[in-house]
């Protein structure tokens, strides 16, 4: 397991610059094809966007009002809505990181993103457009937008998390647990600056001797089988052991 709070440090600035770029998109495009988009408001949605409509009339008003309505309403509330949903997703990619397929966090971040995506799409959240033409710049946009998306999401994890190593002199005399998990013999991501409770289990006939360090680990007490370590940055945390008799 990875670090939720380094996935949702990631995802804050990767969703903000992700859905800031679709909206501020969204926008230029419809009004690049506004005419086109006071057509379609007019035709199709002439019960709620209608010109000639009377003051104590029941509709919502002129096509000018409903354009200006999807331009200051409807893509910021989509925004928004968007961002909370990849902010979860982004805790959830960097709570099982490690079990995400992928060479790297960029890749990984890449498989995150198609999954943000495809929800976007299934939500109605990945754009707002009244024509053909506007339909095509829009999509082709959100796909590549959504590419560099993952991209940033895995390398702004990578940039906020240590990827720490855990290993036992004799991993059948001594196992080392995290946080209440064995990770003998693992390496996991952890949030940089933050601690973890680490505990060396030994076999009857065996006795604990001290945890070695490499990098940016600190361990409060070496000589303590139940101990915290400090994590500033990626490093090594190897447990020694001896047997009694």
């Amino acid at each position: 397991m990875g670090s939720f709070f380094g996935g949702i440090k990631a995802g804050t600035l990767s969703g903000v610059l992700y859905f800031g770029g679709l909206a501020v998109f969204n926008v230029v495009v419809l009004y690049l094809f506004k005419a086109d988009t006071m057509h379609t408001l007019t035709n199709s949605f002439a019960q709620y966007c209608n010109s000639a409509a009377p003051t104590n009339s029941t509709v919502s008003g002129s096509v000018d009002d409903c354009f200006t309505a999807v331009v200051t309403i409807l893509i910021p509330i989509g925004a928004f809505l968007g961002f909370f949903l990849s902010l979860l997703y982004a805790g959830v990619f960097g709570l099982f990181f490690e079990q995400i397929p992928g060479p790297g966090g960029p890749y990984k971040g890449e498989l995150m993103a198609l999954v943000v995506g495809l929800n976007l799409v299934a939500f109605g959240l990945s754009g707002y457009y009244f024509s053909y033409l506007a339909s095509i710049a829009i999509n082709v946009f959100f796909v590549a937008w959504t590419a560099v998306y993952g991209v940033l999401l895995g390398s702004r994890y990578q940039k906020y998390t240590s990827l720490i190593s855990f290993s036992s002199q004799d991993d059948k005399l001594l196992r080392v647990f995290v946080d209440g998990r064995d990770l003998t013999g693992k390496a996991r991501t952890f949030a940089t600056t933050s601690t973890h409770q680490v505990r060396a289990e030994v076999a009857d006939d065996a006795s604990f001797k001290e945890w070695e360090t490499t990098g940016g680990i600190k361990v409060e007490d070496p000589r303590s089988f139940d101990t915290v370590i400090e994590v500033s940055g990626s490093g090594q945390v190897r447990a020694q052991v001896g047997k009694k008799y």
